[in-house]
């Protein structure tokens, strides 16, 4: 399915439409199936739209909440993305604590830590090794370098395609995230992406012929889900012809 792309003048807007359509998503999922699954990005860019969400009425027993990626640091640490999205949102609103599903960073094997979060995934949605689930809402940010969840250029994460969980490396620095196969099984994707040095990345990604692994973002294509990119004005100056 081919991906929209949706550029707005500010951030503010953006995250407006990010709320809209994350609040679509949930109420249909939670129509359709009585629950909706989400999993979080981290960095600064969707912190206002958790902080919207954190004001909202919504059947949170209903909402289960996991992670795209996580650094390698306790939920305390100001760098956790669990951490951030805690305070920004979820220790405002009811929703029951088993339906928070953090990623686990406590031992001393990442790998280890991969595998927990990849059997936890499994035993959630009821599926085997080799089957991906489908979350209902996937939210993803982008890098200067491409990269989205913990999904580095040239890095060893990017072909795994047998697990839901992998081992993603930055400067050397272990973090965990989701693999290409699982992101790519989401019902909806949503990227939000800001700032001008977005801007080559997002003309690589875009374009007809680039290379995947420079910019791993061009491996995130759903196969029956929604792709939406959420730019703003000097993001999205690139992809004019693709609104």
């Amino acid at each position: 399915m081919k991906p929209k792309v949706e550029i707005f003048a500010d951030r503010s807007q953006l995250i407006a439409r990010a709320l809209a359509l994350t609040l679509a998503e949930i109420k249909d999922a939670i129509a359709q199936r009585g629950r909706c699954t989400i999993a979080l990005a981290g960095g600064n860019t969707p912190k206002p739209l958790y902080e919207q969400l954190a004001i909202q009425d919504l059947p949170w027993q209903a909402i289960h909440i996991f992670w795209g990626d996580e650094r390698y640091v306790p939920i305390s640490d100001p760098q956790s993305n669990a951490g951030m999205a805690a305070n920004a949102w979820l220790n405002h609103v009811a929703i029951p604590p088993e339906n928070i599903h953090p990623m686990p960073t406590h031992s001393a094997d990442p790998a280890e830590s991969a595998q927990i979060y990849d059997q936890q995934i499994q035993t959630f949605f009821g599926t085997g090794s080799n089957v991906f689930p489908s979350f209902d809402i996937i939210l993803l940010g982008l890098g200067p370098d491409g990269h989205t969840a913990s999904l580095f250029p040239h890095t060893a994460a990017l072909q795994v395609c047998d697990r839901n969980v992998t081992v993603g490396n930055k400067d050397d620095q272990p973090r965990i995230t989701l693999t290409v196969p699982v992101l790519n099984q989401a019902r909806c994707i949503l990227f939000l992406a800001t700032g001008a040095n977005k801007q080559e990345a997002l003309t690589q990604i875009f374009a007809k012929s680039a290379d995947s692994a420079q910019y791993p973002a061009r491996l995130i294509q759903p196969i029956n889900g929604k792709l939406t990119w959420l730019l703003d004005a000097a993001a999205g100056e690139p992809l004019q012809e693709y609104v």
